[in-house]
């Protein structure tokens, strides 16, 4: 059999951080007097990377985001995110055993995201999935976060396969934008979005658990 592989994107798909995220981007805005509620979080930010919360977060308070002053912010927010994991890591339901399976059936297995490097490969090396993943597509390095396309040709492109042997795993919809305007398939997850906002848009599962690299949507 030809050679298959998944893109997984990363918050809310294998770490169940997007309260740490959350936390932590809430934190360092309020030192900058902004105010974010989590609600707002969930309804406004999702899908961004850390330079597009803040980018997003001074247009709407009027302000002008300098880069020297979007580097600090990305590097204090990056500083509390870690702290937060490292206190508390909760994987997604089912994600090492869906992980470990995939590695099993000879999967090629990459990380499409909008996170940090250091985030992913913090969360992979105190989870221990480090070795199960061949590329990782960061935040830094993509010029546009999703649903601009860019991670998705990137990842497609390091695993050497045609888009009609890959799946896109995803919990959001400019994720799901992203993976559809590469040309791939994609299997949402209802970790982020409920999953009745999402059902009429691509094959939805709660979370994980219970499923296997076999049930995804392949061509």
């Amino acid at each position: 059999m030809a050679p298959r592989g998944i893109l997984f994107d990363f918050n809310g798909v294998i770490v169940d951080d997007e309260r740490h995220h959350c936390a932590a981007l809430i934190a360092t805005l309020a030192e900058h007097g902004i105010a974010l509620t989590e609600a707002d979080y969930y309804r406004h930010y999702l899908g961004y990377d850390d330079r597009g919360c803040f980018a997003h977060a001074w247009r709407e308070s009027g302000r002008t985001l300098t880069g020297s002053t979007l580097q600090l912010l990305v590097q204090r927010k990056a500083e509390r995110y870690a702290e937060l994991i490292r206190g508390s890591l909760t994987l997604v339901p089912g994600a090492e055993a869906f992980i470990r399976a995939a590695t099993g059936e000879g999967l090629l297995l990459g990380i499409v995201s909008g996170a940090l490097r250091r985030e992913i490969e913090l969360v992979l090396d105190v989870a221990g999935l480090h070795g199960a993943f061949g590329p990782i597509v960061a935040a830094e390095d993509v010029a546009a976060c999703k649903p601009d396309p860019e991670g998705y040709r990137r990842g497609l492109a390091a695993l050497a396969l045609p888009a009609a042997d890959v799946v896109v795993i995803e919990d959001s919809l400019p994720g799901l934008a992203a993976a559809r305007a590469t040309g791939l398939a994609c299997q949402l997850l209802a970790t982020s979005h409920p999953a009745a906002e999402l059902r009429d848009r691509a094959p939805v599962w709660d979370d994980l658990s219970g499923h296997h690299p076999r049930e995804l949507p392949w061509s």
